[in-house]
């Protein structure tokens, strides 16, 4: 008897609209990898070279003059520490309430039984478009007294709606409503089907917004620049915003005499440290959530 043979996909011959397709797309791929790879060395690079390399510009991808005097006078820069702890809080307590009233909105918004729930939809999704700016929100956060407090840089933009649709739309598609009838049946309420069913449920998709909301929170700071006047509440990013745009370092804050008298001219290779240092906690946070992205993010934009 003679069966049906399916070539393997590795013996298909390809045609030469295909191989030229593939080469286009595998050049593009390298050309972005590139584009984002090569800054990262550069900088990479620059923060183990010695003041003199940066300065003369001798460094591009490897270090010239290995030296660890950046992140040694980094380490002993106060600020960098206080900027650190608060980064740390306003990250860890900005992404739960951010988490908590994302899932809180996006799971009522998933019940098709739910009264206005078309209303609700455009009301949450008309302010993506249309904000009331700048100078009303102030005057909002001013009346009610979070300025130069923690409460402003945890509690405006406490939800992304594009991030509740997201999950939304993850809920609607992933949890069969099948659940929610053999729940009702064991007798449980909305509150416990929502907290024992949903939320163990949606957990790829909460480890998405997230990642999302952490590197939101990690890299504020133009809510600190508006809204904080007191330095022991800035983030880091404002610290380190000092010393990129202005290229300024208060030497008070370096607790070795003979470091802060050479302080103004390490500035510029400063800067490579101290970005090494403020983005290494994401870089090692995302591959702990990057094997969700697939489920809880293809979902939402597939069927949004």
């Amino acid at each position: 008897m003679i069966r049906n043979f399916k070539p393997h996909a590795a013996h298909v011959k390809k045609s030469g609209s295909d191989r030229c397709f593939y080469m286009i797309c595998y050049s593009v791929v390298v050309l972005c990898l590139l584009i984002v790879l090569l800054p990262m060395m550069y900088v990479l690079a620059a923060s183990f070279s010695s003041a003199a390399a940066v300065n003369a510009g001798k460094v591009w991808l490897w270090p010239v003059d290995f030296s660890l005097k950046g992140y040694e006078t980094v380490l002993q820069y106060k600020s960098v520490w206080i900027g650190y702890k608060n980064t740390i809080i306003y990250t860890l307590c900005g992404t739960l309430i951010n988490v908590a009233v994302t899932m809180l909105c996006a799971y009522p918004l998933s019940r098709k039984e739910l009264g206005g729930r078309t209303f609700f939809t455009f009301l949450f999704s008309f302010t993506m478009l249309f904000s009331g700016g700048l100078i009303p929100t102030y005057i909002l956060i001013r009346d009610l007294r979070m300025i130069n407090t923690v409460w402003a840089m945890l509690l405006p933009g406490a939800m992304s709606v594009y991030n509740m649709i997201i999950a939304r739309v993850f809920i609607e598609s992933s949890i069969p409503g099948d659940l929610l009838e053999a729940s009702r049946l064991d007798g449980a309420s909305d509150a416990q089907y929502f907290f024992h069913v949903v939320l163990p449920l949606s957990k790829a998709v909460i480890a998405v917004i997230a990642l999302y909301y952490a590197v939101g929170h990690w890299n504020s700071f133009f809510n600190a620049f508006i809204y904080l006047n007191d330095k022991v509440l800035y983030p880091l990013q404002l610290f380190l915003r000092d010393i990129l745009v202005q290229n300024n370092i208060d030497s008070s804050d370096i607790t070795d005499p003979e470091m802060a008298a050479q302080i103004q001219g390490l500035a510029a290779q400063l800067k490579y440290p101290i970005i090494v240092i403020s983005t290494l906690p994401m870089v090692c946070l995302y591959p702990f959530v990057q094997k969700h992205f697939n489920k809880g993010v293809m979902v939402g934009s597939l069927k949004g």
